[in-house]
């Protein structure tokens, strides 16, 4: 990731923050830097050979690692049911028993008032339209496709439309009000050359400021020729943000073979998957999977364990006892930011990267 996209990353976590958690004047003299990690979310696919969603898992049949440390599950969801605090969770630890300050990890006593019920009340879902020149010839199939997906979601979701060409276009901000949402889809024109790593860079700085299950649906007609943001930075960002991105793209961006590597990787390495769709059937049948998948998704959190790794952390989820032939779907890591405190005061409780 790009020292530029790091800096981005730690605004919008310092943002999401707000002022009252920031550290004031009086704690920058004597600063030292911290890595502080509070309670990374993650959102957990689990299928058979064939596909078919594995219902009925419990906590204790996920073993989750961080960097190879086991870690233990603080809450934890199936599909769109409450989160529960999962009995016994390591809360409040003292991560680093050496005492090196460079290298501790803050853990909270507790999750802050209204995290735990915001953490699954649905889905946030933001909705990202490739209204670029690409889309001449499929545009009114896109936009049936896309209001009908909006259509299914569950009442508990919230959507967000924003439609991109060169630059990026927010119709209809995050809510709950489907009608708005139809309209700015009904109201999307179609426009000029494609930016959409720009695009999707500023739709995942945007969801980073929620809390709870963060999604990004993109339907792009064809491959990016005018970003200056590489695709590399966005999936680290997504990544470290906990957003989950989902791809869906026609025939056109399927024949530029570095497109369809980039939507491979970039979709597998946040937990999402991406769809090529040759026709609008197979477009409305992608935008249905997505909708099933974030109807069966887990949703597992913990506070991570001591850990002196100040860089990408990698984690790993695997289902526990005789269980095999499944497949398991997340992100594969994150990295925590970096947090200035005063060595004469209680550091300061900012999130990292990836948690909530």
């Amino acid at each position: 990731m790009t020292k530029k996209t790091i800096c981005a990353l730690a605004a919008i976590m310092a943002f999401v923050l707000g002022p009252g958690l920031t550290g004031g004047s009086s704690q920058e003299n004597s600063a030292d830097i911290q890595v502080i990690v509070n309670m990374v979310q993650l959102n957990v696919a689990v299928t058979d050979n064939k596909g078919n969603y594995i219902n009925g898992l419990r906590p204790e049949d996920f073993v989750v690692k961080e960097d190879g440390i086991p870690e233990k599950i603080a809450t934890f969801a199936e599909g769109t049911e409450p989160t529960r605090r999962v009995e016994g969770a390591a809360q409040g630890q003292t991560a680093d028993s050496r005492g090196d300050q460079e290298s501790n990890v803050q853990m909270p006593k507790s999750a802050p008032a209204g995290v735990l019920g915001s953490l699954i009340a649905g889905s946030n879902v933001f909705i990202l339209f490739d209204t670029s020149n690409y889309m001449y010839r499929g545009f009114v199939f896109a936009q049936d496709a896309i209001s009908d997906f909006v259509r299914s979601l569950g009442n508990a979701n919230k959507i967000a439309f924003y439609s991109y060409s060169r630059d990026l276009s927010r119709p209809a901000r995050l809510t709950a009000d489907r009608t708005q949402v139809l309209h700015s889809v009904r109201s999307s024109v179609a426009g000029d050359d494609a930016a959409l790593y720009n695009s999707l860079l500023l739709t995942v700085k945007d969801a980073a400021q929620y809390q709870g299950r963060k999604v990004i649906v993109v339907f792009s007609n064809g491959p990016d020729n005018s970003s200056v943001v590489p695709p590399e930075d966005v999936a680290e960002l997504a990544q470290s943000t906990g957003i989950v991105i989902y791809m869906i793209s026609t025939r056109d961006a399927q024949l530029e073979p570095v497109s369809t590597a980039v939507f491979e990787r970039m979709t597998a390495d946040t937990g999402g998957k991406a769809y090529f769709a040759k026709n609008w059937r197979e477009e409305k049948q992608a935008f249905n999977s997505i909708r099933d998948d974030l109807n069966h998704l887990y949703s597992i959190s913990y506070y991570p364990r001591a850990n002196a790794n100040r860089g990408w952390r990698q984690i790993s989820v695997k289902l526990g006892g005789e269980r095999h032939g499944y497949h398991i779907r997340t992100r594969n890591g994150y990295r925590p930011l970096p947090a200035r405190f005063s060595a004469e005061n209680r550091p300061v409780a900012t999130p990292s990267a990836g948690t909530e």
